[in-house]
């Protein structure tokens, strides 16, 4: 497999990662049914892709690709839905976390 692949099951595990994110607080501590299945299944999806990708991508950079745009999104999927501004350290923090991914990708090597 190409490494387009690996890419795209990278996409698609942060896509489910944020989705699962997403729910997680509407399952209010898992008592609400529905919203703590699908916040279990797309995880669960999650895992699946991430799991994928690091069959093509090496795992240093797909966890940290991963990570960084999981957590930025679902920042800023924080400030649109629940109206939760970040402080000016949390800015800086994130800011940093894509400057880190971006070394990664591009600067970083492997054997």
């Amino acid at each position: 497999m190409t490494n387009i692949f690996g890419y795209l099951y990278l996409v698609l595990a942060v896509i489910f990662g944020i989705t699962s994110n997403g729910f997680l607080k509407t399952t209010n501590g898992f008592t609400n049914l529905v919203p703590t299945i699908l916040c279990i299944l797309t995880i669960i999806i999650c895992i699946f892709f991430l799991a994928k990708a690091m069959m093509i991508i090496p795992v240093g950079f797909t966890y940290a690709t991963y990570g960084g745009l999981t957590i930025t999104a679902v920042t800023l999927f924080g400030v649109f839905k629940y109206n939760q501004t970040p402080n000016l350290y949390s800015i800086i923090g994130i800011t940093l976390i894509i400057i880190g991914v971006i070394l990664v990708n591009y600067l970083g090597k492997t054997n």
